[in-house]
């Protein structure tokens, strides 16, 4: 989730840390069993969990679908280079990639390009099309380059805390 003002740190204890560092591998482990694990009781973790929800520390519960055995076979590392940095084309292209199913991450970067994003499809010609309405079709975007990924070696979701 992408905020336009940095939010000032949540102050999480030993106890909030180990409880996330649960929920982050599994979401769906019962609360008595965390409450076993990080020495409190259930109610304890049920209130804490819900106050780290409402302060936006856990942001959402979700799955993470396999893209293989949804046969979504592309994985594409994009580099998009917009025509300028002003806020309005930023703002612009941020909200065009938001939109787009198929862009699974987004980033707006320094160092010589404005964007990387990852993007998902399920095959060649899905991503081409992708790409003509994204990037070569789009006035915004000045230029562009696409790495393929060959192998999944690693992805995560889970933030290491400190």
């Amino acid at each position: 989730m992408a905020k336009n003002v940095a939010a000032p740190a949540a102050s999480l204890d030993r106890y909030d840390r180990a409880i996330l560092d649960i929920l982050q591998r599994d979401n769906k482990t019962p609360q008595r069993a965390i409450a076993e694990a990080v020495n409190l009781s259930t109610a304890a973790v049920q209130r804490r969990v819900a106050a780290m929800e409402k302060a936006g520390v856990i942001a959402a519960n979700v799955a993470i679908v396999d893209p293989e055995a949804v046969a979504a076979t592309i994985t594409a590392i994009v580099e998009v280079k917009l025509r300028d940095e002003r806020a309005a084309t930023a703002d612009r292209a941020k909200a065009l990639f938001s939109q787009t199913p198929e862009v699974q991450q987004c980033f707006y970067v320094t160092g010589g390009i404005s964007f990387v994003l990852i993007i998902i499809a399920p095959n060649m010609p899905t991503y081409e099309s992708l790409t003509r309405r994204l990037f070569s079709e789009n006035e915004l975007v000045v230029d562009f380059r696409t790495l393929i990924a060959l192998d999944r070696v690693k992805t995560g979701t889970a933030i290491v805390l400190p």
